[in-house]
């Protein structure tokens, strides 16, 4: 018998596509969505594509919608309906889901419609809320691919753990959306389905590598998306198109059953975090994982509940820490005029305190982190790709075969990079504790230290595709292993970010970045700034902001 010959990586390709297609296909939209739109308009078409019952849910925040829909005013359908129209038109106009789940979503819907009849009670704390989910985590009978060509046919058993705690609270998962191949790229591309663009600006990326979630959730296709971060996944998305995205730290969210190369590996632990329209939709996403216990099923995480309690008071004394850049890459200049427009509302809350933070050693930092991303080289990613044929994604070449720091490392080059991880670790530790205003000579105790570093995101706003190759602004803190935050704080005004001509340069990152600054081609596009805590300060930096 002849050997099964194997399909071209375009005829899976193409199979994967028409397979999303099928399932767009199942949602009907309403016959005037079908106007022209230009690139920076895409958002307006969304809006005037539905009815104003449908905008006024998926505009309502994830708090709203959960009030509406507790107290009968919104069904579960209507509200599963209205996310599902919302989340087909944003995947035409930003390429952003791999599959609308819409029988299953509809299903659920009905029963927590009847749920909430019958017993005069919501299920649980999401009641009837719809939230996508990047494909890398897996959902019970559905695909698992990670953007790899040759995992097309990959599927799993069972939901993801984190999915299973979220449906338990009565979430409503409506869509699966698109990584980057190898899931490490700041941007989102793959052979499977192309290239995920800004809502806001279609020839501009929405980021990665969670950058599905970021286009759907920021145009407003879902109000709650569930992504991953090793080195910026969530916030360089939720930065560039405008919405809130949590970096956790490490081993508190529960990660079984999510998709990578190498998922039991941590030298740079990944995490599972949300992305919201709203600073309360990430509270309520960590509220409700965490209140399941779930280190009580997988013995890795730390048994830490989520602190609803944690407050800041107004006579309570904060201290901000600010990066204006990182002594390696200065941002562009909406980034530096985001820093300035906060640090003047700080400066002008009386129990705030601002003081300028002065980067440790990032250059060396990404030396660290980028050696432990690929401790064999980068060999299984590059196994992966060939068993297929599909060639190499731009940024995959980058991250991988242009990266000095990436080589096969033997195991006591491996020894090496993680006690040069853990001693960075401490001189970190050291930068942060050094700046307290004093230190009891009795007890040793450190008074009045930095709460919380304010910086970038990154160096600019959503960049133009295949040009994302400075991680350093968000890649630092998976290194420490720092809980981060990304929120929006303006939009690009090419009047006022104009910027200097500069003559000097930190270096060639540096001159490599500013090179890439035009207001013209960014106006208008969110501007995001990114919150730092210590380990486990995850509750203190969500209630700073």
């Amino acid at each position: 018998m002849a050997p099964k010959q194997q399909k071209s990586w375009q005829s899976v390709a193409e199979e994967a596509q028409k397979y999303r297609d099928a399932t767009l296909d199942k949602v009907q939209l309403p016959a005037k969505a079908i106007h022209q739109h230009t690139p920076d308009t895409a958002i307006d078409f969304v809006r005037s594509s539905l009815s104003s019952q449908e905008v006024d849910i998926t505009e309502s925040s994830a708090e709203k919608l959960l009030e509406q829909l507790r107290n009968g005013v919104w069904s579960a359908v209507s509200v599963t309906n209205a996310f599902l129209r919302r989340a087909k038109l944003t995947q035409n106009l930003t390429n952003c889901v791999t599959e609308l789940i819409s029988e299953r979503a509809l299903d659920r819907a009905e029963f927590l419609d009847s749920y909430l009849k019958k017993h005069g009670k919501p299920i649980g704390p999401l009641h009837g809320l719809p939230i996508s989910v990047k494909e890398s985590i897996g959902m019970a009978g559905l695909g698992l691919n990670a953007g790899y060509i040759a995992w097309w046919d990959k599927k799993t058993s069972e939901d993801a753990r984190v999915l299973q705690i979220l449906y338990r609270g009565g979430a409503v998962f409506h869509a699966r959306t698109t990584q980057p191949q190898t899931l490490m790229h700041l941007e989102t591309d793959n052979n499977l389905f192309g290239v995920t663009v800004s809502p806001f600006n279609t020839r501009l990326s929405a980021g990665g590598s969670s950058g599905g979630e970021g286009a759907l959730v920021g145009a407003r296709g879902s109000c709650l998306g569930i992504g991953t971060d090793v080195g910026g996944s969530i916030r360089s998305p939720a930065a560039n198109n405008g919405i809130y995205g949590l970096k956790p730290t490490a081993f508190r969210v529960p990660t079984d059953g999510w998709s990578s190369i190498a998922p039991g590996a941590d030298p740079i632990p990944t995490v599972i975090g949300p992305l919201s329209t709203s600073l309360e939709g990430l509270k309520l996403f960590m509220q409700t994982i965490l209140s399941a216990r779930p280190w009580l099923h997988e013995p890795a995480l730390l048994p830490m509940p989520w602190n609803t309690t944690y407050q800041i008071s107004a006579s309570q004394p904060i201290k901000i820490g600010i990066i204006w850049h990182d002594g390696v890459v200065q941002p562009h200049p909406p980034i530096t005029r985001a820093l300035k427009t906060v640090a003047s509302k700080l400066a002008s809350v009386s129990n705030v305190t601002l003081v300028d933070w002065e980067p440790h050693l990032h250059d060396e930092a990404w030396a660290i982190i980028s050696s432990l991303y690929f401790p064999d080289g980068g060999a299984e990613e590059a196994a992966t790709l060939a068993a297929s044929g599909e060639p190499w994604r731009p940024l995959t070449k980058w991250i991988i075969h242009e990266n000095p720091c990436v080589k096969k490392l033997s195991m006591e080059e491996l020894w090496y990079w993680l006690e040069e991880r853990e001693a960075y670790r401490s001189e970190y530790a050291k930068v942060w504790n050094d700046t307290a205003d004093s230190v009891d000579e009795a007890t040793r105790e450190m008074r009045r230290m930095v709460d919380a570093v304010l910086c970038p995101v990154g160096p600019g706003v959503a960049p133009r595709h295949n040009t994302a190759k400075y991680w350093g602004y968000t890649s630092q803190w998976n290194l420490l292993d720092y809980p981060a935050v990304s929120f929006p704080v303006t939009k690009v005004d090419k009047e006022l970010d104009k910027g200097e001509k500069r003559e000097t340069f930190l270096g060639e990152a540096d001159r490599e970045n500013w090179d890439l600054w035009d207001p013209d081609t960014f106006e208008k596009m969110p501007v995001s700034l990114q919150l730092v805590g210590r380990r486990f300060d995850d509750e203190k930096i969500l209630a700073i902001l």
